[in-house]
């Protein structure tokens, strides 16, 4: 099982980037996929969830800003963010959850580290 996040980097504020998750080595159609962010010091919080059905749920702090999709035909995951701000830098984590016969199957990617400048 692996969950491969790219597309971060430096940008200024206002900026926009897109990150992507390729995933492989479980169903991915099947999983809820989710982007979750964690700046330095703080802890781990969710901005966005796909589910398998594509339903779509945010953060309120990021709704309007950052748009997630999935395309399960290439197996991966987007966050597009948008209007970045510095507040948004952040080591950025996508994850994939499924509930299986009452067991909970959860994996984690390694995260890609999002830097906006003021």
């Amino acid at each position: 099982v692996q969950l491969q996040a790219s597309g971060g980097g430096l940008v200024q504020a206002g900026g926009s980037l897109t990150l992507s998750c390729a995933a492989s080595g479980f169903a991915f159609s099947d999983y809820g996929m989710g982007w979750f962010r964690q700046a330095p010091g703080k802890q781990r919080e969710l901005d966005a969830t796909i589910t398998p059905g594509g339903n779509i749920n945010y953060a309120d702090s990021v709704k309007g800003q950052f748009t997630i999709a999935k395309d399960n035909a290439k197996n991966t995951v987007y966050l597009q963010m948008n209007s970045l701000k510095p507040e948004d830098t952040a080591v950025y984590y996508c994850n994939a959850v499924r509930l299986r016969i009452g067991i909970p199957y959860i994996y984690w990617g390694q995260g890609t580290l999002v830097t906006v400048s003021s």
